[in-house]
């Protein structure tokens, strides 16, 4: 992926800023970086989101409840571990 450590460093300093009581939100991460053209960008923010999670650096949540990354639907949020 083109953009990947790029993301990857947004997703996990945003996350680190925010703390571990508060999340953030994918599209959150790709207007930062593709203010111009984020919403084509979601898969990919989303995409490194997951590479996180599986390497637990984060987590993904809906609700405030972590999701199974193999079978999610609808809007997600992502946190510092």
């Amino acid at each position: 992926m083109q953009h990947y450590e790029k993301i990857a460093t947004t997703i996990l300093s945003t996350a680190i800023h925010r703390g571990a009581e508060k999340s953030t939100c994918p599209s959150e991460i790709a207007r930062k970086l593709f203010p111009d053209d984020w919403r084509k960008h979601m898969k990919d923010v989303l995409g490194v989101a997951i590479d996180l999670h599986n390497k637990g650096s984060v987590t993904i949540t809906q609700k405030g409840i972590p999701v199974d990354i193999k079978d999610f639907k609808g809007p997600v949020r992502i946190k510092i571990i």
